[in-house]
């Protein structure tokens, strides 16, 4: 999702472990809520925040690049209905926290629980199918972003050094390495919602490489005296026919892979307090979120846009449209490094939660899965080491690498995830819940405008898919395995 690295303390608290415990009515007290859990203090600035920081992400570095393929024309307003469509379903979304009544209704603590409440039956495996499946995308997306961010420095300090004179070419496997070890070793901690923390760092550094690049966007418009780009976008000629199409197919992947966040919705919703209802506070904080982040998207891209036109890199900040201050791409792309390593384990530890569990369900007289060993780490408290978890975080994280060294296509890839999430989660599930919550009859004119925003969705997700896939067959086409250079 364009996603990053907020709040999924929440998600992974909850989530994982798929509580659904239905406690029944309990008298709410200064202390407690109604489901017998510790008072919510979350309000419209808590949610706008976390909301703001899952959506700016690595996403918004390619968004320059999808209005070179879509023009001044399709680009801002493929970016218009990509923003509205999410704040539309993530409105239906909101409506599905409680189920019954939205004041007092039964509350759902996660995506899967509303989806289980509201559906129900297979819809259930689909959904989190689909979740754990998108989860794992994103780790591989995050494993080439951070190593393209990585070279990115190395690169941009060698042609500073040679005046330009060296291409310094380098390869991403060291790089990539570098990534999966210290993810095997963070990824170790089994307490990681307790690191709430990163989701304040991976706002400031979003913040900070966005900002960056917007500044360089800027600064370039100016030192060329003119905006650069035109209305239909790349010109055939410089592209042929077929990859015009397919290219703007990926870009519309592209831009729905920068607006995904319904995964984690219900997850920020179950820490707001109330009253006034939940979905009251949570639709309000929507509006307002969706309109900065489309505003900062707009500047963003079109900016990239208007400084390279038909040039713009695939990831602003390492394609070297820019190639000074080098200081200053140091910064931006050190920033991208941090949130991504942050953000691969906030990601991650749903998937890794999942799997634990219901392996320890499975075998649950064997030691292997079960058994904790308190390990004592000198100037540290105990660590608690479990084999299962060691060996399984560790084969994932590896899996993970290996994959982007063999797939190492920045642009294609957040393409693929785009469309993989954008109408399962964001579109087709929330508007079957909420016409099963609303008892909206069959063939009424709701009924029909509501499946036609899902089918039109489906269509633009399989177009999407369909373009970012035929990128990376026509990479494969020059690509070595293992063998990548920038």
């Amino acid at each position: 999702m364009g996603g990053d690295a907020a709040v999924q303390y929440h998600h992974n608290n909850n989530q994982v472990f798929d509580i659904s415990l239905d406690v029944g009515p309990v008298h709410p007290s200064k202390c407690f809520d109604d489901d017998g859990r510790l008072k919510r203090k979350g309000n419209f600035w808590t949610a706008s925040a976390h909301i703001v920081t899952a959506v700016i992400g690595s996403g918004v570095l390619s968004l320059a690049w999808a209005i070179a393929q879509l023009g001044w024309v399709a680009g801002p307003i493929m970016m218009l209905l990509f923003s509205f469509v999410t704040y539309y379903t993530s409105s239906l979304l909101a409506d599905c926290y409680r189920s019954g009544d939205p004041v007092t209704g039964k509350r759902n603590y996660t995506y899967m629980d509303a989806v289980r409440s509201n559906l129900g039956g297979a819809k259930v495996k689909l959904c989190g199918f689909i979740q754990y499946l998108n989860l794992f995308g994103i780790s591989i997306g995050y494993t080439i972003g951070a190593s393209i961010s990585m070279m990115a420095i190395k690169r941009s300090n060698c042609f500073h050094k040679s005046g330009g004179q060296n291409p310094c070419h380098l390869s991403s496997n060291p790089y990539m390495i570098i990534f999966g070890v210290t993810e095997i070793i963070l990824s170790q901690i089994p307490d990681f919602d307790q690191l709430w923390w990163l989701s304040i760092v991976a706002a400031v550094m979003s913040f900070t490489y966005s900002s960056i690049g917007l500044g360089l966007g800027i600064a370039q418009v100016a030192e060329n005296g003119k905006f650069m780009g035109s209305l239909t976008g790349i010109s055939i000629g410089a592209v042929t026919e077929t990859q015009k199409i397919w290219r703007s197919f990926q870009a519309l992947g592209d831009i729905a892979f920068a607006y995904a966040y319904s995964i984690i919705l219900i997850e920020i919703q179950d820490s707001i307090r109330s009253p006034p209802s939940e979905a009251k506070t949570m639709k309000k904080a929507t509006v307002f979120s969706v309109a900065v982040t489309t505003v900062f998207y707009m500047l963003c891209g079109c900016m990239g846009y208007a400084a390279f036109g038909d040039n713009a890199p695939g990831n602003l900040l390492t394609g070297f449209g820019f190639y000074n201050p080098y200081w200053l791409l140091d910064i931006a792309n050190a920033a991208i490094v941090v949130h991504l390593v942050g953000a691969y384990q906030v990601y991650c530890q749903p998937l890794f939660a999942f799997i634990e569990k219901w392996a320890a369900q499975q075998w649950p007289d064997n030691e292997f899965f079960t058994k904790e060993i308190k390990v004592q780490i000198p100037g540290f408290r105990s660590y608690t080491l479990n084999l299962f978890r060691l060996v399984w975080r560790t084969s994932f994280v590896v899996l993970t690498t290996l994959i982007s060294m063999l797939l190492p296509f920045f642009n294609d890839i957040v393409g693929i995830l785009g469309a993989l999430g954008f109408w399962p989660l964001t579109v087709f599930f929330p508007v079957e819940m909420y016409i099963n919550q609303k008892k909206i009859p069959k063939w009424s004119t709701k009924w029909i405008c509501l499946q036609i925003l899902s089918l039109t969705s489906l269509i633009i997700s399989i177009a999407a898919a369909a373009g970012s896939i035929a990128g990376v067959v026509l990479d494969l086409k020059v690509y070595k395995p293992f063998k990548t250079s920038y």
